[in-house]
């Protein structure tokens, strides 16, 4: 693969904890990235682990492994840092009990503790019966629940959780019904992007004093990721014809149901980019350095952003993958500087091939990211 020289990439945030798994040496593959005409840089594939069922969220541990979260097994699954002949080693390290799957809802997003080394404390999202759940659990105990009754659907649920640079837990929901009647009420939990402590409450300096709205106008925001001026990005899915990437600001309405990609209207935000849905529907969002990275279900493809020091773009969007390994999902970036993504093929509209569901790592070529 290859990605215009226009983009610059870096060594992964402070903030990022672990060091480096013992990976195996990839080979490099090269095409040339769409709709570029600069010098060319190489992006090389390793596939890190396979034969996967719908894995969807992502974070990693200090010692430089990931935790896992399969949506329909309720598995949490650790990949690395050790090594076996298929590449980093599997293990289930966890399944809950009380996870109801069905369409998109199932076991979701994780986020793991910043003081994990002192709480051993990882934080998920999941479906029951009835609503959507965030709790927190050692890898060995059972799930104590935080945030309880959020609304759930057979597709629009969010999903995502991530600990920001402020220390509080983010969390964002879908808006769950087609009318997008959540995303606008400030009454509702759904369509939105909330702001917790670690205890589930609503976190200091959130807009309203009493509610973990941060927030609200989403449809369905499956990724989200700080950069290092923490500047907050967050994927917009489900939309009936734009995909988005959103930069997320305190208070701010971004428009979902009467906003579909751009607003005229001065009480919403409108996003950083948008995509003809078909080639976007994305989840997973990463950040390296100034490149802003999203996965794409429909679009099968990991598009990229770049930007200059105060968030402005520079020229346009590149897409990598594009069509090679089918749907993509989870995208993080590792401790190393390289960023991890997820195949989603064992899933309705997917067309699993025999070693998904995988994860892959992405190594960029001479800018930084990767390096051993």
């Amino acid at each position: 693969m290859a990605l215009s020289a226009a983009c610059t990439f870096g060594p992964p945030d402070p903030d990022v904890a672990g060091e480096p798994p013992n990976l195996p040496t990839p080979s490099a593959e090269g095409s040339g990235a769409p709709g570029t005409g600069d010098a060319e840089q190489e992006v090389v594939v390793t596939v890190l682990a396979k034969g996967l069922d719908v894995p969807w969220g992502m974070a990693f541990l200090p010692d430089g492994g990931a935790l896992v979260t399969e949506r329909d097994t309720a598995r949490i699954l650790q990949v690395g840092p050790k090594t076996d002949t298929d590449g980093l080693q599997v293990t289930e390290v966890a399944r809950l009990t009380d996870v109801v799957s069905g369409g998109d809802s199932g076991l979701l997003g994780i986020a793991v503790s910043p003081a994990y080394k002192t709480d051993q404390t990882v934080y998920v999202f999941y479906s029951t019966a009835k609503d959507n759940r965030i709790a927190k659990m050692k890898l060995k105990g059972k799930p104590s629940v935080l945030l309880s009754g959020l609304p759930k659907s057979d597709h629009d649920n969010g999903g995502q959780l991530a600990f920001g640079p402020d220390g509080y837990l983010y969390v964002t929901t879908g808006d769950g019904t087609d009318a997008g009647t959540q995303a606008q009420s400030p009454k509702s939990l759904g369509g939105k992007i909330l702001r917790i402590t670690k205890d589930g409450k609503p976190a200091p300096g959130n807009p309203v004093k009493t509610s973990p709205i941060w927030s609200s106008g989403h449809r369905n925001v499956q990724g989200i990721a700080w950069d290092s001026a923490k500047r907050m990005y967050a994927s917009e899915a489900d939309q009936k014809s734009s995909g988005e990437l959103n930069v997320i600001v305190k208070g701010k309405n971004y428009g979902w149901p009467a906003a579909d990609g751009e607003s005229t209207d001065a009480k919403f935000t409108s996003p950083l980019v948008t995509w003809p849905v078909e080639d976007s529907s994305c989840s997973g969002v990463a950040v390296l350095d100034r490149m802003i990275a999203t996965a794409c279900l429909l679009g099968k493809r990991v598009w990229m952003v770049t930007t200059t020091g105060n968030g402005t773009l520079i020229g346009q969007p590149q897409a990598l993958l594009t069509g090679e390994y089918g749907r993509l999902r989870a995208l993080a970036a590792a401790p190393d500087g390289s960023l991890w993504v997820t195949t989603s093929n064992q899933e309705k509209g997917g067309e699993p091939k025999p070693d998904d569901d995988r994860i892959m790592r992405l190594v960029f070529s001479d800018g930084g990211a990767g390096r051993s």
